[in-house]
């Protein structure tokens, strides 16, 4: 069992190394390891649970806290299985957000002519015209402005930043 320093939250990581793996290990996993893994990125992949990882020698069942009951450590291994299975679309998720909230305030120029904008549709490109959005979340709230659209807008803004620059 191998630890390194501290993940992001703080806490310690267990990292699974194959040649550290026992036979039994192996047969458990079903499959053999080519390297080492964190124990908690094994539970992304949909071939391994809860169960068969805390299986392994090199890793372990956890601790129950005192007066913890079958069912409430049941509800823990289960939301560890959930957790670390969607944390890549979760983590995904929360970089859109973080993105929109980039752009949310983003200005738009005055002057802008949304008729030279490709891509645009002419139904888009003609409530641009009539609304005239300050920034592009108000472009986007804009009814029936789609997020191609909204993306199009970015694109045309970073090209013109790129002639100015």
């Amino acid at each position: 069992m191998s630890k390194s320093p501290k993940n992001k939250s703080g806490s310690n990581v267990l990292l699974v190394h194959p040649e550290k793996l026992t036979a039994d290990d192996n047969a458990i996993l079903e499959t053999t390891l080519s390297r080492e893994h964190h124990a908690i990125k094994l539970l992304s992949r949909p071939e391994f649970r809860y169960e068969k990882v805390t299986a392994l020698s090199v890793v372990g069942s956890r601790s129950r806290a005192d007066g913890e009951t079958d069912e409430l450590a049941e509800q823990i291994e289960s939301q560890v299985d959930i957790q670390a299975r969607y944390d890549g679309y979760l983590q995904r998720q929360e970089d859109e957000i973080a993105k929109s909230k980039k752009h949310e305030t983003m200005s738009l120029p005055d002057a802008i002519d949304y008729l030279l904008i490709q891509g645009l549709s002419n139904e888009v490109r003609q409530k641009l015209i009539d609304v005239r959005p300050q920034t592009i979340g108000q472009a986007s709230r804009i009814p029936g402005m789609t997020p191609a659209a909204v993306s199009m807008l970015l694109v045309y803004l970073k090209k013109q930043k790129l002639k100015t620059a």
